[in-house]
């Protein structure tokens, strides 16, 4: 059993930009209901400033367009109409762009390449002048709609991880360098004030990579407001049938990686304490690992989330939502989606995650491998506690936190609400395994998963006593719990006696 004293005015380092930014598919499919659904919860239950996905300028986004006219000339066009119905529904649901540029249009790409299911093109402009105006004409547009002042807080991100050649042909850093230097001048043509940055590396080679840009851009006098990369935590997968099976990184491994960005970047004079957003983040980084619907996903994040704002200005959970296909169509709600939702609404364990993060606001009194907890500004005490079981080894573990609360009188009553997540608790994962696994859940399947689907919330009165508070959890493997301290007045109406009323029962007729 472990044992925390919390001292009153305990004051800890603890940044929480959890909800900065948040991931997503291909833009287009914010033209789907589901997508739209999703959004909407996520936003109403948790709520992010910004949200990032690829596919800007890909075809079904229907941007960009040039043909040769009768004189040879050619002509190019940007049609804007599915961009301002993306971007309405984003104003509508209280989130930002967080821009990035990519992938090119297949009128514009110098050869057929492609990416994904959806076939995203990750060749470089066959003209780089036409991929200028396109940046150009594209944010013009924006600004013209939403005004400067909204457009010049949304990030700009040039390109996604093109140092895998998957995502930018045969990886060819110099060519991305080009693709660099002539999208950020573009960028600050149009607003010396809009944001942009890159390389938007994973982790491949990636202090290389980093090194070189970095080098590439203060060679060149180039702009970089903020530096973009990406974080996944897992070996490469083992995969069956429709699925991917993985082994998670060792966290303090994990974290290694993320410190030895931090040093290559403040290394430079010109970049020291230049913003670090990590643009994607998860456990595994293919869509179909099924770690991702598992309570371990959501306490592995948990302890993730608890250091990643040490360094970091955002990092983007990667991806809020289901509705995603670079692997095609998925055959089931429970097939190892990168998103918060499973499709039919769902939410999953990594859902109550960054849900229970949301309240962690405050001055920080306490932060530990396995917990974090606040002051929060109305004076109640606010946490989120997390157990992996990292071994697969199934033990329980017992945590107590002792609040010491001197100034409070003894016998001071405080509510304790407890909300649970875990293998037994909140977990919709367990439940759609013992309806069968339903490829295809009926409406009436769907609700019961929604309901199951919610935490388990148990509270209970605890009072002061020698000038404090003993908080005792118990967290089964892969438990996320939050907790909170709320102080209490009594106060009881003429004649209301609680412990009478729990006492009543059926009575016994006197013999006349």
């Amino acid at each position: 059993m472990r044992e925390y004293r919390i001292d009153k005015d305990a004051r800890e380092n603890f940044s929480n930009k959890a909800h900065y930014c948040i991931g997503t598919g291909r833009m287009d499919l914010a033209l789907h209901k589901e997508y739209v659904n999703q959004l909407k919860l996520v936003q109403e239950e948790i709520g992010f400033d910004y949200i990032r996905g690829h596919g800007l300028f890909c075809k079904d986004m229907a941007i960009y367009h040039a043909w040769k006219q009768e004189d040879g000339t050619l002509r190019e066009e940007y049609n804007f109409t599915y961009l301002d119905e993306v971007m309405d529904m984003y104003q509508d649901l209280h989130i930002r762009p967080f821009l990035e540029l990519g992938f090119m249009p297949e009128a514009l790409a110098s050869d057929k390449h492609t990416v994904f299911y959806w076939k995203g093109n990750i060749t470089p402009p066959a003209d780089y002048d036409r991929w200028a105006r396109l940046v150009q004409a594209t944010l013009r547009h924006l600004m013209e709609r939403y005004g400067e002042e909204e457009v010049l807080t949304w990030p700009i991100e040039v390109w996604n991880e093109p140092n895998l050649g998957s995502f930018w042909k045969d990886a060819d850093m110099q060519e991305y360098f080009r693709l660099y230097e002539v999208t950020a001048k573009a960028v600050k043509e149009v607003h010396p004030q809009l944001v942009v940055g890159g390389p938007a590396i994973c982790g491949v080679d990636d202090e290389r990579w980093l090194r070189e840009f970095l080098n590439f851009v203060q060679s060149r006098e180039l702009p970089l407001d903020i530096v973009t990369r990406h974080h996944y935590t897992s070996y490469p997968p083992e995969c069956e049938g429709h699925y991917d099976y993985i082994e998670l990184h060792e966290p303090e491994d994990a974290f290694g990686v993320l410190e030895k960005s931090r040093e290559i970047i403040d290394s430079y004079d010109c970049f020291r304490d230049k913003q670090i957003h990590i643009t994607e983040f998860n456990t595994s980084y293919v869509p179909t690992a099924p770690i991702h619907d598992t309570c371990l996903n959501a306490a592995y994040v948990a302890h993730m989330l608890s250091r990643l704002g040490d360094k970091h200005e955002s990092y983007s959970y990667w991806t809020f939502g289901d509705v995603f296909e670079e692997s095609g169509v998925p055959f089931t709600p429970f097939h190892g989606g990168f998103g918060l939702v499973a499709n039919a609404c769902i939410p999953k364990p990594t859902f109550w995650t960054f849900a229970f993060y949301k309240d962690l606001q405050g001055r920080c009194v306490h932060r530990s491998e396995d917990a974090v907890i606040v002051q929060q500004e109305n004076g109640n005490y606010y946490g989120v506690a997390w157990h992996p079981d990292w071994y697969g080894e199934e033990r329980e573990k017992n945590v107590t936190f002792v609040f010491n609360l001197s100034g409070e009188k003894e016998g001071q009553e405080y509510m304790l609400i407890e909300r649970i997540v875990d293998e037994e608790h909140g977990n919709p994962l367990r439940v759609w395994h013992e309806m069968g696994e339903p490829a295809n859940p009926t409406r009436e399947q769907n609700e019961f998963l929604r309901q199951v689907a919610r935490p388990y919330i148990c509270t209970r009165n605890v009072c002061v006593q020698e000038k404090g508070i003993r908080v005792a959890l118990n967290l089964k493997p892969n438990a996320l719990h939050s907790f909170e301290l709320r102080k209490i007045k009594r106060s009881q109406d003429t004649g209301y006696d609680y412990n009478r009323v729990l006492s009543q029962h059926v009575g016994k007729q006197e013999n006349l």
